[in-house]
């Protein structure tokens, strides 16, 4: 169906009519982009027998670093061992309390009840889906130490207040940035704007590595503590950045070198690193085309009843490499369509879209009863109830995934956006399905 074909009135695809999107275009879709480039720096690793060693990955953790403008990057075998350290590192352990959202990625609070923490979830904004500053507060108490925020499907948490709240109760916060690789909220970095961030660098994210974690953090008691907690054999020696006496605490970890204070071993595999040092050197370009496309999409779709962008989009702030990318869905100004009626329209349509995204994590009964340790109770000491989270719980009827275009290419881009306006402009054919 041509892109300039009316939507009003045509028969969906579900119903028997022609699909709006003509082809799979995997192309489009292709991801991490794999050259020459990423094989020769692989297989220089694997050719010097250098896959378990620490040169490449220092000189990955060094250009992350200088690409933030922070002081430490610390790289990890994989995102969750990046937040799990960097909650050690913040000082979690047996009997404390994280506050973080339901809404994403297990990874994100599970690693406090390996600390021997309880999580306590906050809801969230209906329109970032991140954390709500104003839920923040009243989920405090003695026992809380950190906060997690995460900068979910690439949307920047609103920092400032974060920050704020977290200065005036003295409780760290950890950023989780795995989502919002080169995002950018009010000028700065995500994944700079907290205490310490960790960072999921696998392969399905917008900046891959195959495999892998990175930490981030401008206090040196942090990276030190976080490399002892998961690097032994860097403990207490001297690094790119610091020599071994130079902070608080170096004295009192160089004790402990050769064994790790957490018992695991977290370096990154330099197969991992030299792919990642090839993958940020072309970062930069590759999600600036990335935006490029999603804007070409969103600006498609502006004014279509029940969809609006999961974004944001100032001068200063913006989504980064735009990570899974989201639709808010109005059902009132689409008959009350369910959104997994809408969502199959669309997939007959060519779309591949799904409704909600993750399952909320206070519903989860690893949360309410599970006795993880043995200790004859269960481990999250302080579940937060199932009605208590109005947005989050909510949240799965109002939202669905839309195309994560790698390229900017028009006429396929038109193409999706004809689709989910076809199927908007036609939905009351949908309500024998509901």
């Amino acid at each position: 169906m041509p892109t300039s074909a009316p939507v009003e009135n045509a028969t969906l695809a579900l119903h028997g009519g022609t699909p709006a999107v003509s082809g799979t275009h995997e192309a489009m879709f292709r991801w991490p982009i794999i050259t020459e480039e990423d094989e020769m720096a692989v297989l220089e690793v694997l050719r010097a027998g250098k896959m378990s060693g620490v040169e490449v990955t220092k000189k990955y953790e060094a250009e992350f670093a200088a690409w933030h403008g922070v002081k430490f990057a610390l790289a990890h075998n994989n995102g969750t061992a990046s937040l799990h350290a960097a909650l050690w590192a913040c000082g979690v352990g047996a009997g404390d309390e994280v506050i973080g959202p339901s809404f994403t990625y297990w990874a994100s609070v599970l690693p406090a009840l390996n600390l021997g923490a309880s999580v306590v979830f906050a809801d969230i904004d209906p329109r970032s889906l991140t954390l709500d500053p104003n839920d923040i507060e009243k989920r405090i108490t003695p026992r809380t130490k950190a906060i997690v925020a995460v900068h979910y499907c690439g949307h920047p948490c609103d920092m400032d207040p974060i920050m704020a709240i977290a200065r005036r109760h003295g409780l760290k916060v950890v950023e989780d940035n795995s989502h919002a690789q080169g995002a950018r909220y009010k000028g700065r970095l995500t994944g700079t704007l907290g205490d310490v961030a960790g960072i999921s660098l696998m392969s399905g994210k917008s900046l891959a590595c195959g495999e892998g974690g990175m930490l981030l953090t401008d206090d040196p008691v942090l990276y030190e503590r976080a490399v002892a907690f998961g690097h032994y054999e860097r403990t207490g020696g001297a690094s790119r950045y610091t020599a071994q006496s130079s902070t608080l605490n170096s004295v009192d970890l160089q004790k402990y070198a050769g064994v790790p204070l957490g018992g695991f071993k977290y370096r990154m595999h330099q197969l991992s690193s030299a792919l990642g040092r090839v993958q940020l050197k072309h970062y930069a370009a590759r999600s600036a085309e990335i935006r490029s496309a999603m804007t070409r999409f969103w600006s498609l779709l502006e004014g279509t009843p029940g969809i609006r962008p999961h974004r944001i989009d100032t001068p200063d702030s913006h989504m980064g490499g735009w990570y899974n990318p989201l639709a808010h869905y109005v059902p009132e100004e689409l008959n009350n369509t369910p959104v997994e009626t809408f969502c199959a329209a669309l997939r007959a349509e060519g779309v591949p879209a799904q409704p909600g995204a993750n399952a909320p994590l206070h519903a989860h009964l690893v949360f309410h009863e599970a006795d993880i340790y043995h200790d004859g109770r269960a481990t999250n000491q302080t579940p937060t109830r199932f009605g208590d989270l109005p947005v989050t719980s909510a949240v799965s009827r109002r939202c669905f995934n839309v195309p994560w275009f790698k390229h900017d290419d028009a006429e396929i881009i038109a193409q999706y956006a004809h689709a989910i306006k076809k199927v908007a402009a036609n939905c009351s054919a949908l309500k024998s399905l509901s």
